[in-house]
């Protein structure tokens, strides 16, 4: 795999599905409909058959577990190009956003900021902000604590203004689900605790941090620039063609 490809893998390591399939280096992944990121197969490296039956493959797995199949793919690698030459087209009507830069930055440790923590726990106000309107179920949850993972929190008074989630993979810090309360926004409270969980990070060995943003988010693109994160490459997801994924077992 290539460097794209490889991060690519420690993404998901950081955001574990709950069933996961090689399909050579390929991965299937399912989580009841809980992400994108989960419930679709990452398309990296050689998949160990011709790309037109890696993507039937993807569709048997996907339709006996009831989700839409996908596929997450790094932009213009080859296997973009196959997929898209086997008919597959651009998942434009994903919710979160079908194009996605990732960002990288060196992690250094910040000063303390009174206030911000980074938790070994999920607490009751990071689940209420980390969690969108009906995303609350027993997946979502099993999904966001998997793996090594802190919880960060920014506390205002007795009330949880901010959160984030850091996961640890090998020597990288993940940083996901950063959330500011309507009420407390424009405060230099993301950025405040977005030192916190990098210097968590720092703390449990990692060297830097990875992040990954929908394209069209302009406001978080702005925020992690002025953090230091640069772009490192960007991934698409992809969907087959209206009638063309029929489960080759039918």
């Amino acid at each position: 795999m290539n460097a794209p490809e490889r991060l690519e893998t420690t993404c998901s390591r950081a955001w574990p599905p709950l069933v996961e399939e090689p399909l050579g280096e390929w991965s299937l992944r399912w989580a009841d409909g809980f992400t994108g990121r989960a419930n679709s197969a990452l398309a990296v490296g050689d998949p160990g058959r011709p790309v037109g039956g890696a993507l039937r493959a993807v569709c048997d797995f996907a339709h006996a577990r009831g989700i839409a199949p996908m596929v997450q793919v790094v932009r213009d690698s080859p296997n973009e190009h196959a997929i898209a030459a086997a008919g597959w087209v651009p998942a434009t009507h994903h919710g979160a956003g079908h194009e996605v830069a990732v960002l990288t930055a060196p992690l250094t440790p910040a000063p303390p900021i009174p206030g911000c923590a980074v938790h070994d726990e999920p607490t009751p106000g990071w689940w209420d902000l980390t969690l969108n309107p009906g995303e609350d179920s027993p997946v979502a949850r099993q999904v966001l604590t998997g793996g090594k993972v802190g919880y960060g929190v920014a506390t205002e008074g007795a009330g949880t203004a901010a959160v984030v989630r850091g996961a640890l993979v090998d020597d990288w810090l993940h940083v996901g689900r950063l959330e500011v309360a309507p009420a407390f926004r424009r405060r230099g409270l993301a950025s405040a605790l977005m030192g916190a969980v990098q210097t968590w990070g720092t703390e449990h060995g990692a060297g830097h941090a990875v992040l990954q943003v929908a394209e069209g988010n302009s406001g978080a693109l702005a925020l992690y620039a002025g953090l230091g994160y640069a772009l490192h490459h960007r991934y698409r997801y992809w969907v087959p063609a209206p009638g063309s994924c029929e489960d080759s077992t039918s």
